[in-house]
């Protein structure tokens, strides 16, 4: 229909389109976030509300108590390990030291040096004591840091038992959720769909038809779109049931114009060809001319052939020839394109 419009009609009318977008784009966005705030009106549930309450918070402290003692053990652990390295390192020293003087008094059997003897036995064995000690605070600490775990292992054996417990009644709850959610948006989407569709049906083509298509593109966007994710699966049955009945009701319709098109258009061929013609819209008539189909029956014609003044499908006129200047002209155009004339004065065909 473009290729018959005026050059300023086409671009007012890609104005329009373009308003039809941008106000569907608006829309969209409004609807989108209300869309997403929707789950915003239901309690959020965790599992934790689903749990034994006497039990939960006294475990996780246990749980808590418990790595930090092991922490706490683990550090210790660290100093005691590092002390009797030292220890131990004093103590190889000094056993080495002793064991070269021994040596050296075994050579020498000097009978003065048994009070350094005494002396150097008992510093041996004190180095042995700190020593001995440093190794039992590690041993302490290394069994300190093993009942944390196992202290800590037993709290959360216990808690995962009582989430296991509480996991059903949580997934429960949840999907009844997700479903009173989806409910909302079903109630918010449908209305805005047969809103739309009463739109299509009835205002298509009124005068403000860019917001009607606006509307609608948004209703639809809202609907395939932002409502389609939010559909239960259940396996995968809701979505093909519902795209079943979608495709089922969307034929329908097709199937329903498609036969009321044809019983209008049997109908209009029984008219005479005056009365079609002046039926037929200008605009309509023009459009279909150009793309080289009956302006009556739409069916292919040549309209080139000269001799081509009626439609061979439904007899409707296509040429006739102007009253004032005689020449062969479209039976559709309001004035002569050879004199101007217009289209009242003209003889048939």
């Amino acid at each position: 229909m473009s290729k018959v419009l005026r050059l300023s009609e086409k671009w007012f009318h890609r104005a329009l389109w373009l308003v039809a977008f941008v106000f569907a784009s608006f829309l969209v966005g409004l609807g989108g976030a209300l869309i997403g705030d929707l789950p915003s009106v239901e309690q959020h549930q965790t599992l934790d509300d689903f749990m034994d309450p006497a039990q939960t918070p006294a475990l996780r402290q246990t749980v808590k108590d418990a790595q930090r003692a092991e922490h706490d053990a683990a550090q210790a652990l660290s100093q005691a390990q590092l002390k009797l390295q030292v220890a131990r390192a004093d103590n190889q020293a000094a056993r080495e030291t002793f064991n070269n003087w021994l040596a050296t008094r075994h050579a020498t059997a000097r009978a003065a040096q048994d009070d350094e003897l005494v002396a150097r036995t008992a510093q041996l064995d004190k180095l042995r004591q700190t020593e001995r000690e440093a190794l039992t605070v590690v041993e302490s600490s290394k069994q300190s840091q093993l009942d944390s775990r196992q202290a800590q292992a037993r709290a959360q054996a216990q808690l995962r038992e009582l989430e296991k417990a509480a996991e059903d009644g949580w997934n429960k709850a949840l999907r009844a959720q997700q479903l009173r959610v989806f409910g909302y948006r079903l109630a918010l989407t449908l209305p805005l769909l047969a809103v739309a569709g009463w739109l299509f049906a009835k205002q298509r083509k009124s005068t403000w038809w860019p917001f009607v298509w606006g509307f609608i593109f948004f209703a639809l966007f809202t609907f395939f779109v932002e409502l389609v994710p939010y559909l239960p699966s259940y396996g995968g049955y809701v979505r093909y049931s519902v795209g079943i009945v979608i495709t089922v009701l969307v034929g329908r319709y097709a199937i329903l114009a498609l036969n009321r098109y044809l019983e209008r258009q049997k109908q209009a061929e029984a008219l005479p060809d005056v009365q079609r013609r002046e039926e037929l819209s200008y605009d309509v008539a023009l459009a279909r001319l150009a793309k080289g189909v009956c302006p009556g029956c739409e069916r292919p014609v040549d309209l080139k052939l000269e001799s081509n003044d009626f439609c061979p499908h439904c007899g409707i006129g296509l040429h006739n020839h102007c009253g004032p200047c005689g020449a062969r002209k479209s039976a559709f155009a309001k004035f002569c394109h050879a004199c101007g004339a217009a289209a009242a004065t003209r003889l048939s065909a």
